[in-house]
Protein backbone atom coordinates (compact mmCIF):
# COMPACT_ATOMS: atom_id res chain seq x y z
CA UNK A 1 0.00 0.00 0.00
CA UNK A 2 1.32 3.32 -0.96
CA UNK A 3 1.60 6.72 2.03
CA UNK A 4 -1.23 8.48 -0.44
CA UNK A 5 -3.02 5.02 -0.13
CA UNK A 6 -2.86 4.51 3.61
CA UNK A 7 -3.48 8.23 4.42
CA UNK A 8 -6.72 7.60 2.64
CA UNK A 9 -7.46 4.70 4.74
CA UNK A 10 -6.45 6.84 7.89
CA UNK A 11 -9.25 9.27 7.24
CA UNK A 12 -11.73 7.19 6.05
CA UNK A 13 -11.28 5.03 9.57
CA UNK A 14 -11.62 8.55 11.09
CA UNK A 15 -14.32 9.77 9.76
CA UNK A 16 -16.25 6.35 10.09
CA UNK A 17 -15.18 6.61 13.88
CA UNK A 18 -16.84 9.96 14.36
CA UNK A 19 -19.60 9.02 11.85
CA UNK A 20 -20.36 5.94 14.59
CA UNK A 21 -20.15 7.50 17.57
CA UNK A 22 -22.61 10.48 16.22
CA UNK A 23 -25.24 7.30 15.24
CA UNK A 24 -25.22 6.15 18.74
CA UNK A 25 -25.39 8.98 20.50
CA UNK A 26 -27.65 11.26 18.43
CA UNK A 27 -29.48 8.35 15.98
CA UNK A 28 -28.54 6.27 13.13
CA UNK A 29 -28.30 9.15 10.62
CA UNK A 30 -25.75 10.62 12.94
CA UNK A 31 -26.50 14.13 13.14
CA UNK A 32 -28.31 15.55 16.47
CA UNK A 33 -31.87 15.28 16.40
CA UNK A 34 -32.37 16.00 12.29
CA UNK A 35 -35.19 17.17 11.44
CA UNK A 36 -36.78 20.50 8.66
CA UNK A 37 -38.87 23.07 9.95
CA UNK A 38 -41.94 24.62 7.24
CA UNK A 39 -38.95 26.68 5.33
CA UNK A 40 -37.20 23.15 4.42
CA UNK A 41 -34.20 24.37 6.83
CA UNK A 42 -32.62 21.15 8.04
CA UNK A 43 -32.82 21.39 12.42
CA UNK A 44 -30.82 19.51 14.34
CA UNK A 45 -30.70 19.33 18.84
CA UNK A 46 -28.29 21.43 20.20
CA UNK A 47 -26.70 18.85 22.64
CA UNK A 48 -28.00 18.21 25.97
CA UNK A 49 -30.14 21.71 26.21
CA UNK A 50 -32.70 20.21 23.66
CA UNK A 51 -33.09 22.91 21.99
CA UNK A 52 -33.89 22.75 17.98
CA UNK A 53 -31.51 25.03 16.40
CA UNK A 54 -31.44 25.56 12.44
CA UNK A 55 -28.51 23.63 10.82
CA UNK A 56 -26.61 26.84 9.30
CA UNK A 57 -26.61 29.84 11.46
CA UNK A 58 -25.91 33.16 10.90
CA UNK A 59 -22.17 34.50 11.22
CA UNK A 60 -22.49 38.29 13.27
CA UNK A 61 -18.83 39.56 12.33
CA UNK A 62 -20.07 39.86 8.57
CA UNK A 63 -23.07 41.36 9.71
CA UNK A 64 -20.74 44.56 11.01
CA UNK A 65 -19.13 44.85 8.06
CA UNK A 66 -21.86 44.89 5.44
CA UNK A 67 -21.49 48.42 4.06
CA UNK A 68 -25.09 49.51 4.99
CA UNK A 69 -27.27 48.75 8.38
CA UNK A 70 -29.99 48.83 6.10
CA UNK A 71 -28.99 45.80 4.40
CA UNK A 72 -27.51 44.32 7.19
CA UNK A 73 -31.30 44.17 8.48
CA UNK A 74 -32.46 42.91 5.73
CA UNK A 75 -30.08 40.39 5.44
CA UNK A 76 -30.76 38.84 8.78
CA UNK A 77 -34.57 39.34 8.73
CA UNK A 78 -34.14 37.39 5.07
CA UNK A 79 -32.08 34.63 7.26
CA UNK A 80 -35.04 34.52 9.93
CA UNK A 81 -37.75 34.51 7.62
CA UNK A 82 -35.71 31.87 5.06
CA UNK A 83 -35.60 29.59 8.52
CA UNK A 84 -32.16 30.48 9.75
CA UNK A 85 -32.69 30.91 13.84
CA UNK A 86 -29.30 30.78 15.15
CA UNK A 87 -27.82 33.75 15.23
CA UNK A 88 -23.95 34.31 16.12
CA UNK A 89 -22.38 37.49 17.52
CA UNK A 90 -20.18 38.86 19.99
CA UNK A 91 -19.58 41.63 21.92
CA UNK A 92 -15.64 42.72 20.36
CA UNK A 93 -17.78 42.44 16.55
CA UNK A 94 -17.13 45.62 15.08
CA UNK A 95 -17.08 48.00 18.05
CA UNK A 96 -20.04 46.24 19.30
CA UNK A 97 -21.43 47.73 15.32
CA UNK A 98 -22.86 44.04 14.40
CA UNK A 99 -24.53 43.44 17.99
CA UNK A 100 -26.32 47.00 17.21
CA UNK A 101 -27.43 45.84 13.75
CA UNK A 102 -28.92 42.91 14.80
CA UNK A 103 -30.68 44.26 18.16
CA UNK A 104 -32.37 46.45 15.73
CA UNK A 105 -33.16 43.98 13.08
CA UNK A 106 -35.03 41.76 16.01
CA UNK A 107 -37.47 44.54 16.55
CA UNK A 108 -41.00 43.53 15.43
CA UNK A 109 -41.06 40.23 16.64
CA UNK A 110 -37.77 38.96 15.07
CA UNK A 111 -36.10 38.23 18.41
CA UNK A 112 -39.00 35.58 19.47
CA UNK A 113 -38.41 34.14 16.22
CA UNK A 114 -34.45 33.58 16.61
CA UNK A 115 -32.14 31.56 19.38
CA UNK A 116 -29.34 34.58 19.86
CA UNK A 117 -26.05 34.15 20.87
CA UNK A 118 -23.40 36.60 21.54
CA UNK A 119 -19.76 36.20 23.34
CA UNK A 120 -17.49 37.77 25.73
CA UNK A 121 -14.08 38.57 25.99
CA UNK A 122 -13.33 39.50 29.77
CA UNK A 123 -12.04 37.05 32.20
CA UNK A 124 -12.79 38.63 35.61
CA UNK A 125 -16.01 38.88 37.06
CA UNK A 126 -16.69 42.76 36.56
CA UNK A 127 -15.31 43.24 33.16
CA UNK A 128 -17.57 40.23 31.99
CA UNK A 129 -20.65 41.50 33.81
CA UNK A 130 -20.41 44.79 32.06
CA UNK A 131 -19.87 43.10 28.76
CA UNK A 132 -22.75 41.12 29.14
CA UNK A 133 -24.61 44.03 29.79
CA UNK A 134 -23.62 45.61 27.12
CA UNK A 135 -24.39 42.72 24.37
CA UNK A 136 -28.13 42.69 25.90
CA UNK A 137 -28.56 46.76 25.68
CA UNK A 138 -27.23 46.40 21.63
CA UNK A 139 -29.17 43.53 21.13
CA UNK A 140 -32.07 45.38 22.46
CA UNK A 141 -33.27 42.45 24.51
CA UNK A 142 -33.49 41.45 28.59
CA UNK A 143 -31.62 37.96 27.79
CA UNK A 144 -29.33 35.81 25.54
CA UNK A 145 -30.22 31.92 25.13
CA UNK A 146 -26.38 31.05 24.85
CA UNK A 147 -23.75 33.17 26.32
CA UNK A 148 -20.15 32.04 25.63
CA UNK A 149 -16.48 32.73 26.67
CA UNK A 150 -14.90 34.06 23.47
CA UNK A 151 -11.61 33.54 22.22
CA UNK A 152 -10.15 30.96 24.27
CA UNK A 153 -6.78 30.63 22.75
CA UNK A 154 -3.98 30.64 25.23
CA UNK A 155 -3.14 27.82 27.92
CA UNK A 156 -4.16 30.32 30.87
CA UNK A 157 -7.18 31.27 29.94
CA UNK A 158 -9.59 28.52 31.18
CA UNK A 159 -7.79 29.13 34.87
CA UNK A 160 -8.28 32.65 34.79
CA UNK A 161 -12.12 32.02 33.66
CA UNK A 162 -12.93 30.02 36.40
CA UNK A 163 -10.82 31.42 39.32
CA UNK A 164 -12.48 33.15 42.09
CA UNK A 165 -14.29 36.24 41.27
CA UNK A 166 -13.82 35.03 37.68
CA UNK A 167 -16.08 35.22 34.75
CA UNK A 168 -17.36 31.79 35.18
CA UNK A 169 -18.94 32.44 38.68
CA UNK A 170 -20.23 36.20 37.31
CA UNK A 171 -22.13 34.70 34.66
CA UNK A 172 -23.66 31.35 36.75
CA UNK A 173 -24.91 34.72 38.90
CA UNK A 174 -26.28 36.44 35.41
CA UNK A 175 -28.13 32.57 34.25
CA UNK A 176 -29.94 32.32 37.82
CA UNK A 177 -31.35 36.03 37.04
CA UNK A 178 -32.35 34.71 34.29
CA UNK A 179 -29.96 36.94 31.78
CA UNK A 180 -28.65 33.79 30.38
CA UNK A 181 -29.97 30.33 29.23
CA UNK A 182 -27.15 28.41 28.31
CA UNK A 183 -23.41 28.77 28.25
CA UNK A 184 -20.58 27.54 26.88
CA UNK A 185 -16.81 28.66 25.10
CA UNK A 186 -15.22 29.21 21.77
CA UNK A 187 -11.66 28.87 20.33
CA UNK A 188 -9.95 29.24 17.28
CA UNK A 189 -6.28 28.71 18.29
CA UNK A 190 -5.23 25.14 19.06
CA UNK A 191 -7.41 21.98 19.98
CA UNK A 192 -5.11 20.89 23.35
CA UNK A 193 -6.37 24.35 24.70
CA UNK A 194 -9.71 23.64 24.25
CA UNK A 195 -9.09 20.30 25.47
CA UNK A 196 -8.19 22.09 28.74
CA UNK A 197 -11.22 24.32 29.11
CA UNK A 198 -13.25 20.97 28.91
CA UNK A 199 -11.48 19.21 31.29
CA UNK A 200 -11.24 22.73 33.54
CA UNK A 201 -15.04 22.88 33.32
CA UNK A 202 -15.79 19.08 34.28
CA UNK A 203 -13.72 19.55 37.75
CA UNK A 204 -16.02 22.40 38.36
CA UNK A 205 -18.66 19.77 37.68
CA UNK A 206 -19.61 22.37 34.94
CA UNK A 207 -20.74 20.47 31.52
CA UNK A 208 -20.54 23.29 28.80
CA UNK A 209 -23.86 23.64 26.57
CA UNK A 210 -22.06 24.39 23.87
CA UNK A 211 -18.71 24.63 22.51
CA UNK A 212 -17.70 26.22 19.06
CA UNK A 213 -14.82 25.58 17.08
CA UNK A 214 -13.26 25.85 13.57
CA UNK A 215 -14.50 22.87 11.03
CA UNK A 216 -13.64 22.40 8.20
CA UNK A 217 -11.77 21.01 5.07
CA UNK A 218 -8.71 22.05 5.93
CA UNK A 219 -8.63 21.40 9.86
CA UNK A 220 -9.37 17.62 8.80
CA UNK A 221 -5.68 17.72 7.72
CA UNK A 222 -3.61 19.99 10.00
CA UNK A 223 -3.74 20.01 14.27
CA UNK A 224 -7.24 19.02 14.18
CA UNK A 225 -10.02 20.37 16.16
CA UNK A 226 -12.27 17.55 14.38
CA UNK A 227 -9.89 15.06 14.94
CA UNK A 228 -9.23 15.71 18.74
CA UNK A 229 -12.05 17.55 20.19
CA UNK A 230 -15.15 16.87 18.46
CA UNK A 231 -14.96 13.03 19.75
CA UNK A 232 -14.89 14.66 22.97
CA UNK A 233 -18.01 16.63 22.68
CA UNK A 234 -19.80 14.09 21.34
CA UNK A 235 -18.88 11.79 24.20
CA UNK A 236 -20.27 14.55 26.64
CA UNK A 237 -23.22 15.08 24.42
CA UNK A 238 -22.48 19.06 24.02
CA UNK A 239 -23.99 21.03 21.23
CA UNK A 240 -20.88 21.05 18.55
CA UNK A 241 -20.82 24.73 16.96
CA UNK A 242 -18.76 24.72 13.66
CA UNK A 243 -17.28 27.90 12.74
CA UNK A 244 -14.52 29.16 10.22
CA UNK A 245 -16.42 26.45 7.29
CA UNK A 246 -14.60 28.76 5.04
CA UNK A 247 -11.98 29.91 6.89
CA UNK A 248 -13.04 33.61 6.87
CA UNK A 249 -12.70 33.19 3.30
CA UNK A 250 -8.94 32.19 3.18
CA UNK A 251 -9.89 28.53 2.03
CA UNK A 252 -11.52 29.96 -1.16
CA UNK A 253 -7.86 30.88 -2.05
CA UNK A 254 -6.76 27.86 -2.28
CA UNK A 255 -9.06 27.22 -5.07
CA UNK A 256 -9.74 23.69 -4.49
CA UNK A 257 -12.96 23.71 -3.16
CA UNK A 258 -15.93 25.87 -3.48
CA UNK A 259 -18.93 27.62 -0.68
CA UNK A 260 -21.28 25.16 -0.96
CA UNK A 261 -18.66 21.94 -0.78
CA UNK A 262 -17.12 23.80 2.03
CA UNK A 263 -20.62 23.60 3.80
CA UNK A 264 -21.20 20.37 2.86
CA UNK A 265 -18.05 19.38 4.99
CA UNK A 266 -18.78 20.91 7.85
CA UNK A 267 -22.78 19.74 7.93
CA UNK A 268 -21.39 16.29 7.61
CA UNK A 269 -20.03 16.30 10.78
CA UNK A 270 -22.03 15.94 13.97
CA UNK A 271 -22.11 19.80 14.28
CA UNK A 272 -25.48 21.19 15.82
CA UNK A 273 -24.77 24.46 13.64
CA UNK A 274 -22.64 25.38 11.22
CA UNK A 275 -21.97 29.14 11.66
CA UNK A 276 -20.91 31.30 7.90
CA UNK A 277 -20.92 34.81 7.92
CA UNK A 278 -23.58 36.12 4.97
CA UNK A 279 -22.89 39.89 3.57
CA UNK A 280 -24.79 39.91 0.66
CA UNK A 281 -28.58 38.48 0.30
CA UNK A 282 -26.89 36.35 -2.55
CA UNK A 283 -24.61 34.72 0.47
CA UNK A 284 -27.49 33.95 2.53
CA UNK A 285 -29.66 32.61 -0.22
CA UNK A 286 -26.81 30.33 -1.24
CA UNK A 287 -26.26 29.37 3.21
CA UNK A 288 -30.57 28.53 3.06
CA UNK A 289 -30.24 26.46 -0.09
CA UNK A 290 -27.49 24.64 1.63
CA UNK A 291 -29.66 24.06 4.41
CA UNK A 292 -32.68 23.09 3.00
CA UNK A 293 -30.86 20.72 0.37
CA UNK A 294 -27.97 18.96 2.85
CA UNK A 295 -27.82 15.71 2.18
CA UNK A 296 -25.24 13.39 3.96
CA UNK A 297 -22.27 13.12 1.27
CA UNK A 298 -21.14 9.24 1.05
CA UNK A 299 -17.77 7.94 2.23
CA UNK A 300 -16.56 7.83 -0.80
CA UNK A 301 -17.75 11.76 -1.82
CA UNK A 302 -16.07 12.54 1.99
CA UNK A 303 -12.82 10.93 0.87
CA UNK A 304 -12.51 13.02 -2.39
CA UNK A 305 -12.74 16.19 -0.91
CA UNK A 306 -10.27 15.60 1.74
CA UNK A 307 -7.84 14.22 -1.08
CA UNK A 308 -8.35 17.21 -3.02
CA UNK A 309 -7.76 19.49 -0.24
CA UNK A 310 -5.03 17.73 1.57
CA UNK A 311 -1.85 18.80 -0.47
CA UNK A 312 -2.77 22.36 0.17
CA UNK A 313 -3.78 21.92 4.00
CA UNK A 314 -0.37 20.76 5.52
CA UNK A 315 1.19 23.70 7.41
CA UNK A 316 -2.06 25.52 8.23
CA UNK A 317 -1.46 27.46 5.19
CA UNK A 318 -5.16 27.99 5.03
CA UNK A 319 -6.16 28.16 8.40
CA UNK A 320 -4.42 31.37 9.29
CA UNK A 321 -6.29 31.73 12.88
CA UNK A 322 -4.10 28.61 14.43
CA UNK A 323 -0.89 29.67 12.93
CA UNK A 324 -0.53 33.28 12.83
CA UNK A 325 -2.54 36.22 15.82
CA UNK A 326 -4.60 37.90 13.14
CA UNK A 327 -7.83 36.44 14.62
CA UNK A 328 -6.49 36.89 17.74
CA UNK A 329 -8.60 39.97 18.94
CA UNK A 330 -7.97 39.92 22.51
CA UNK A 331 -4.15 39.31 21.62
CA UNK A 332 -4.69 42.83 19.93
CA UNK A 333 -6.88 44.38 22.49
CA UNK A 334 -5.72 42.52 25.75
CA UNK A 335 -7.83 45.23 27.91
CA UNK A 336 -10.89 43.59 26.58
CA UNK A 337 -9.83 40.78 28.83
CA UNK A 338 -9.81 42.91 32.17
CA UNK A 339 -7.82 42.69 34.79
CA UNK A 340 -6.88 39.93 37.28
CA UNK A 341 -9.64 38.22 38.71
Amino acid sequence: MTDEQKNRELDRREFLGISVGAAMLFGMNGYPGLAQDKTGVQYRTLGHTGERVSCIGLGGYHIGIQGSEDESIRIIRRAIDGGINFLDNCWDYNDGGSEVRMGKALRDGYRKRAFLMTKIDGHDGKTATKQLEDSLRRLQTDHLDLLQFHEVIRPTDPDRIFAANGSFEAMQKAKQAGKIRYLGYTGHKDPEIHLKMLSTALAHNWTPDSVQMPLNVMDTHFNSFEHKVLPELVKHNIGVLGMKPMGSGVILQSKVVTPVECLTYALSLPTSVVITGCDSMQVVDQALKVAREFKPPSEKEVAALRAKTAPVAMAGKYELYKTSSNFDGTAHNPQWLGGAP
